[in-house]
């Protein structure tokens, strides 16, 4: 029976895999990468699906899916591997007693795709908590431990993870706290919810339930009968300018190690698309969120031809407007627009 990447992705669209091998170890995950390689067949890692698109010719070699459920806790140290869940991690540190990760509750994926996209959410980012990371290097064979200096944070969403597949990520530790006390809530709606000022602390388990209240509320909590969550949540990164136009001047932003950082939502919606936006469009099997405008959501039976199409017109509407151009944050794969 042919499996699709429709079946393992979240935005649920791609065409069919040639081998699929699921790593439940870090072990395993290891030896089939080092096979695949050994062999020169073409490998394609994946974790949750949360973040990938693949084109709908599929992907003709072998898919390794990470699904390794080794999690330890060493005092105020977490290390999971690759495959974990990421809100499982969540609730795991969050019942142990531990903070600094509550911020993160709801985030659909892995572990393993943390430290490449530098997740972040409501204030807090995966470089704010990285101990260190095992890492697979897929030249050499080797598996070394890397200090999060190693993996090229800095500008927005950017890691050596992103720009090369060189690396694969087989564990990842945090180093988290203990006490009664969140990090600082900094992000203005959370702490609304938690009726405290910016900057305030909550019990951890209060601020993941504002977290989780907000991202349902967004239609970012990821539920097979709702398709505003059949996405890849932001579909567009936001856009980091060494010079802002004249005409995005107006567009709400933040200073950047490598210039200014954009809202993509502020732009997309300005540009003429708004919430929703895209049922009248093409065939109408992609739309924005009926919530917000950085989810690009399949409304059933799209294809990835379907969504990039719906793309484009975006990107192209804003480049038009704004004399910006958005770039996708999520991972395209044997696809482009």
């Amino acid at each position: 029976m042919t499996i699709t990447f429709a079946e393992l992705t979240t935005m649920r669209v791609g065409g069919p895999v040639g081998r699929l091998e699921v790593a439940r170890s870090t072990q395993h995950a290891i030896e089939v990468l080092h096979d695949a390689d050994r062999t020169g067949e073409p490998l394609l890692v994946m974790g949750g699906g949360s973040n990938l698109v693949v084109g709908d010719v599929g992907w003709d070699g072998t898919v390794v899916r990470m699904e390794s459920a080794e999690l330890a806790i060493d005092g105020e140290l977490v290390t999971a591997a690759a495959g974990v869940e990421w809100d499982h991690l969540v609730r795991t540190v969050l019942a142990e007693g531990l903070a600094g990760v509550e911020a993160l509750s709801g985030i659909p994926g892995s572990v393993g795709g943390t430290p490449v996209q530098n997740v972040g959410a409501y204030g807090t980012l995966t470089s704010d908590v990285l101990e260190s990371l095992s890492v697979y290097d897929r030249t050499t064979g080797e598996v070394a431990r890397w200090t999060p200096e190693r993996c090229g944070f800095g500008s927005h969403r950017q890691s050596v993870f992103k720009h090369s597949d060189r690396w694969v990520v087989l564990d990842v530790t945090y180093r988290l706290r203990r006490g009664g006390q969140s990090a600082p809530v900094t992000f203005p709606a959370v702490a609304e919810r938690l009726s405290i000022e910016v900057g305030g602390t909550a019990a951890p388990a209060d601020v993941r339930e504002a977290v989780l209240e907000q991202r349902r509320a967004r239609k970012m909590v990821l539920d097979a009968d709702d398709h505003d969550t059949w996405s890849v949540g932001s579909f567009f990164l936001n856009p980091v300018l060494a010079e802002v136009p004249d005409r995005a001047a107006a567009c709400p932003h933040q200073p950047d190690a490598q210039g200014t950082k954009l809202h993509a939502a502020w732009l997309i919606q300005h540009a003429g698309f708004g919430p929703g936006y895209g049922t009248e469009w093409g065939n109408g099997t992609v739309a924005l969120s009926t919530r917000h405008t950085l989810a690009l959501t399949n409304r059933g039976g799209a294809t990835t031809a379907d969504v990039l199409k719906f793309a484009a017109h975006i990107r192209d509407g804003v480049q038009a407007m704004f004399d910006v151009a958005l770039t996708p944050e999520c991972h395209l794969v044997n696809c482009s627009f």
